[in-house]
């Protein structure tokens, strides 16, 4: 499919391709396209449009590079972001000067639905396929924020729900500590998606300052708080990877320690009934000659004495704080 993007009114406006007038045309966004349509692209704009194949590999030299005078930019965007394994592809925007932009993707990118509809209604100078590249950028910088600030107050509430949990909570047996684990896996996943991604952000923005060099300097000094953006969040995308790490391990010592308390409970237990089981043993043995066996109170003595022998070790470990 070639979505197709014309200035007109300070507006970007889609349109058909077969009846746009190419000299308006700013933007050729190709949603999976087909051999047919690839070399329509190529034919009128003569570049060679990259298939899904190149745009995977993972050479800085593969995805970033200029070719004929067109220079082509590769990065990772995720979609389908409200989950916590987001859908991860290659999106190629292909800038030749004084050609319209063209972007090549095999995936829907929040970004790619956003930033058309509001270059519809706002106008954003979207006159050259640099500038739609910028705009475009801005668009998806922001949806990687809004990612990032997501997953940051999910991260948040993951931490107040280890270390800070209701009495509801906590009055239940552990805590649900294998469905804590499943969510600090599945924010861990998150955040190395976007930590891929931002990276190849920061490796597009450099080379986009690079080649645009002969730029004006307004758009120069807009790619590079683009650069300083994308760097922002590539830091905090880190530092909360180092809190979820954390989290982990907390966890998992808090898992330790329960453990640690249901094994003393077993110890403890197991003491406490060992002088009872001792005294049981001894009146359940079978010699012919037991003094004992011939009290009248020798039973109920007995008893007592098994009572007793598990009352006072466990009156001792209450005072001691072991339990």
């Amino acid at each position: 499919m070639i979505k197709t993007f014309i200035f007109e009114n300070q507006r970007l406006k889609p349109v058909e391709f077969a009846d746009a007038e190419r000299e308006k045309i700013v933007w050729l966004d190709l949603l999976a396209p087909t051999d047919e349509e690839e070399k329509t692209v190529e034919d009128w704009l003569g570049i060679d449009v990259p298939n899904r194949k190149d745009m995977e590999e993972i050479e800085v030299s593969s995805r970033l590079y200029s070719e004929d005078g067109a220079h082509f930019m590769t990065t990772t965007l995720p979609a389908q972001s409200e989950k916590d394994q987001p859908e991860m592809g290659p999106v190629t925007f292909i800038l030749s000067p004084g050609k319209p932009l063209v972007t090549v993707r095999f995936h829907e990118p929040r970004a790619f639905q956003t930033f058309p509809q509001r270059a519809e209604k706002s106008a954003l100078g979207c006159a050259t396929g640099e500038a739609v590249l910028i705009n475009l950028l801005d668009a998806v910088v922001e949806r990687l924020a809004d990612i990032l600030e997501r997953a940051g107050r999910e991260v948040q509430e993951l931490s107040k729900g280890i270390f800070h949990p209701s009495e509801k909570k906590a009055s239940s047996r552990d805590r649900s500590f294998q469905i804590i684990l499943r969510r600090i896996g599945g924010k861990e996943d998150l955040l190395a998606n976007l930590q891929e991604s931002l990276l190849t952000m920061q490796r597009l923005a450099t080379f986009f300052s690079a080649v645009s060099a002969k730029n004006s300097k307004e758009l120069r000094a807009h790619i590079k708080t683009l650069s300083r953006d994308v760097e922002a969040l590539s830091v905090h995308a880190s530092s909360l990877s180092h809190k979820i790490n954390f989290l982990l391990d907390a966890t998992l010592g808090m898992i330790s320690i329960e453990q640690s308390a249901i094994i003393k409970i077993f110890s403890v237990v197991a003491v406490v009934f060992l002088p009872p089981t001792l005294v049981a043993s001894i009146y359940g043995m079978n010699f012919e000659f037991m003094p004992e066996l011939q009290w009248t109170y020798g039973y109920p003595l007995a008893l007592v004495v098994m009572v007793l022998s598990a009352v006072l070790p466990f009156w001792y470990f209450k005072g001691r704080g072991w339990l």
